[in-house]
Formats: structure tokens, sequence, C-alpha cells
């Protein structure tokens, strides 16, 4: 873009200038890494899920509000959602930050498959996600005051990114409104800044009712609420041969009765529908909708939906993800101690790969050509302002999210050293910022032309209020 070959210039020359004032600020997160790791690792033990991450959230707060942040609790509706802030004027930097864990991946920190007996386990990094966040955000509080500069440091405490769509309550509240850009980071096994798609998705879990009987004794007075989620998927399986070839639909049958010689009088089905754009999502999923009518008319039972989540696809800002990505090259990547180095050798065998460590020492070159994988809330933030991120390696090199491998790496230094890498570059990206004003300005432009001057935010999951009593 024309403004793209200014914004970099003006990012040299003020980088040649202030390299030893930025210096000064990393080296003060890398003296505090020991505080940010116990940190990381109480939240790691905590493993709260979506919408009950109380500990977790408190422990980010009050280590915010240590460093004399401002906190506002409970925004959008949502009790562990907060917003720490500091310093007043332009411009807002905003850093987000997630604590949420995921059901069913419970693991200690050790290099084989074994349980701790929790509930839920941060097999997507989350408790390094909000703690390197929060500890850019205390970096930038600090160039705020070193500089006597005007600006303002906003943390967001998101919750419930896996599946609960917690930020797009926040961005349907108009928190972002404000903002003049925001920052995020990810978990992953290679340090990477390139542009990465996410898709578009919405989800809904579909309840069927129908009418108990003995299944043996009396067949002909029941209806089957099972046999109605039977057909449904039946019918969306069927479909997925007529749907574009980036079309994702998942499920899960949540609820399918108790006993198989009592017809069931209640049944339930989980489902998502993704896909690059969030148009597309639309029409898949109302093709699933009609699929649970259709199911419902055919076995004689009543069909209602619950809208769970829905979120956008990401809009990246070339012009920011060049200089994040030139960030990460600064910041660098981390060597493994010999110790680490052994449990992810054993690790790397679990998944069948052989280690390779060359993504994690260093970081993977710039790419516009990413493929999408997942979805995440951060894609509402990013049609609301300018957003960009990048991924630390925090797990072995080869470790897929949503794995015990993730759980395990996560919870030992290895996560710590890669969020460490995350929260470096998040603040040196955001004293940039702060230092130059026309960065933010080619930034909002392309933005806007990307986004289109008449584009109205439709949140996906409709109006519904915050799923408290949501589960992963």
């Amino acid at each position: 873009m024309r403004y793209l070959f200014t914004s970099l210039l003006f990012l040299t020359l003020n980088l040649s200038f202030g390299q030893a004032k930025y210096t000064k600020i990393l080296k003060s997160i890398q003296e505090n890494k020991s505080a940010y790791s116990s940190v990381a690792q109480q939240i790691w033990s905590y493993a709260e899920m979506g919408y009950q991450e109380e500990q977790s959230s408190a422990l980010l707060q009050k280590t915010l509000k240590a460093e004399g942040f401002e906190i506002t609790t409970g925004v959008a509706e949502i009790p562990t959602a907060f917003i720490a802030s500091y310093g007043s004027g332009e411009p807002v930097i905003a850093v987000l930050g997630e604590f949420d864990a995921l059901p069913g991946l419970s693991q200690k920190a050790l290099p084989y498959k074994v349980s701790n007996d929790a509930k839920a386990g941060h097999a997507c990094g989350h408790h390094l996600f909000g703690t390197a966040s929060a500890a850019a955000a205390i970096a930038l509080k600090k160039y705020l005051i070193g500089q006597n500069m005007p600006g303002t440091i906003r943390f967001y405490g998101c919750p419930a990114e896996e599946g609960g769509s917690g930020k797009v309550y926040m961005t349907r509240a108009g928190l972002f409104d404000d903002v003049d850009i925001a920052l995020h980071w990810h978990a992953d096994s290679k340090n990477s800044a390139g542009i990465r798609p996410a898709l578009a998705n919405k989800s809904a879990k579909f309840r069927f009712y129908g009418v108990s009987a003995h299944a043996a004794g009396a067949p002909e007075k029941g209806r089957s609420s099972l046999d109605a989620v039977e057909a449904m998927n039946n019918m969306v399986n069927m479909m997925r041969e007529h749907t574009s070839e980036s079309t994702r639909i998942h499920y899960v049958i949540t609820k399918g009765g108790e006993a198989p010689n009592v017809v069931p009088d209640f049944a339930e089905v989980y489902y998502y529908a993704r896909h690059s754009t969030r148009n597309e999502v639309v029409n898949v999923f109302d093709r699933i909708v009609n699929a649970a009518k259709g199911a419902a008319l055919g076995t004689g039972t009543t069909m209602e939906y619950e809208m769970i989540g829905g979120t956008h696809e990401l809009l990246h800002n070339e012009i920011l993800q060049k200089i994040v990505h030139k960030n990460l090259e600064t910041v660098g990547g981390y060597s493994y101690t010999p110790s680490e180095k052994v449990f992810a050798v054993k690790i790397s065998e679990s998944l069948g790969l052989v280690l390779d460590t060359k993504l994690t020492e260093g970081v993977e070159p710039y790419s516009d050509k990413g493929k999408a994988g997942g979805s995440t809330d951060v894609g509402d933030v990013s049609f609301a302002v300018p957003t960009v991120g990048l991924r630390a390696a925090t797990w072995v090199p080869g470790t897929p999210a949503h794995s015990w491998q993730a759980v395990a790496a996560g919870g030992t230094d290895i996560g710590n050293k890669g969020m460490m890498v995350a929260a470096k570059t998040l603040a040196l990206t955001g004293m940039q910022l702060l230092d130059n004003p026309k960065i933010i300005k080619a930034a909002k432009e392309e933005f806007i032309k990307k986004r289109g001057v008449d584009f109205k935010y439709i949140p996906m999951l409709g109006d519904r209020k915050p799923a408290l009593n949501y589960r992963n």
C-alpha cells in the first residue's frame, strides 16, 4: 500500500534513535520473568473453563492493579471480564488477554499422558496469553511514565474464548469503539507473525423433545428424540457434498438418552459451522437449521436451538503485521536447557516427530498466505479496530493445540520462555505505536479501506445475553 513505505521508513528511523529506551523497557520485562511465570503457572493450575475464570481473572486484576492500573470489572455483563486502564489521552492502545481452559484435557507437566485429576487443562495456552499481555501492558505503562507522554494503555481481560465468544459481547458493548490499535498474540509451537486467517464461526445447541415409552413393550407410543438427532446428523453429513470446499462443520451429541430400553424424550447435539467469510457461515448455518426442522418433522418430535457462539473472520492489517514480524525477529526465540530438551524430545516422540527447534530458536519467514485452522473471537475485535498479533513458541515444535502435549509444555518453563517472547514483542510494538502516530494513521486508513466505509457490525450470535452457564 502507498502508506506502507512511509510508515516503515519512519519506524526504521525511530528504531535507530530509540533503541536504547526500548531496550530498557524490554529488559524490565525479562527482569520480572520469575514473577510473570508464577502468575501464568498459577492460572495453569486453576484451569478454569469459560465464564468460570473467577480466580484467573482476579489474579490478573490484582497484578495490574498493583502496577497502578484502574480496574473496571464485570464489563459487557460478564463477571470475569474486565478492563485495566492506565494513562489518559490518545493514542489508546489495547492489549488483549485470555485465561480460559478447555474441558477434558487435564494433564500434568510431564512428557507422557497422565491426568492431574482436574476437569480442564490449558491446552490452548491462555494462561500464558493473559499473563504475557499483562506484562506487555505494564511495560507500556512504564514507557509512558519514562517518556512523560500522553496515551492510554488498556488491558482487556477476555473470558471464554473457547466457544463462548467473550470478545464478541465486549465488541457488541462498544468497549473498543475509542481504541486506536489492538494487540494480541497466541500460544503455538513456533514463533511466527505472518498473516494467518481465522474462520468465521457460528455454533448452536439443537434440542429435540420426544415421547418416552418402553422400547420393547410399547415402541409405537414413543417418539425418539435421539432418532431426530441422528436424522439431522445424516442430513447435514449429506449436505457436506454440496458446500464450498473451505466449509467446516463439526458436531457432538451431548445428550442421547439414558438406557436402550427407554425411548429418549430428550436429546441434544452441538454444532459448529465455519467458513473463511461470515456470509457463507450464515448460509450454511441456515441450512443446518432447516435440517434440524426436517428431522423433527420426520420423527414426530419438536426442536429448538440456542445460539452458543459466533465470530467474524480476522480482518488483517498488513502495515501492522509487517511491523510485528520485524519486532518478533528483533526479540528472537530462545534455547532449551538440557533438561528441557529431554522433555521436548519425549513430547516429539509422542507425536511421531523428530525434534526440530529451528522455529523455537528463530522466527518463521513472513508470509501473507497462511492457512486458516480455526476461529477466534479476536475476529470481531478486528472489525472494530485495527488489530494485529503474533504466535510464540510455548509448546514443543509440532504440538497441535487442544492436546495433552500442549497442556504439558505450557506447565513448564518452555511455556514461560515463549510467553516472554510474546510479551516483549507486544511491548516493542506498542512503544513504536506510541512514538509514531503516522503508523497508526496509515493502519487506520488500510483498516477502513478493507472493512468498507459503510460497514455495519452485526454480531454473529445476535442479541443473546452472555451464556454465563456455558460449559466449553
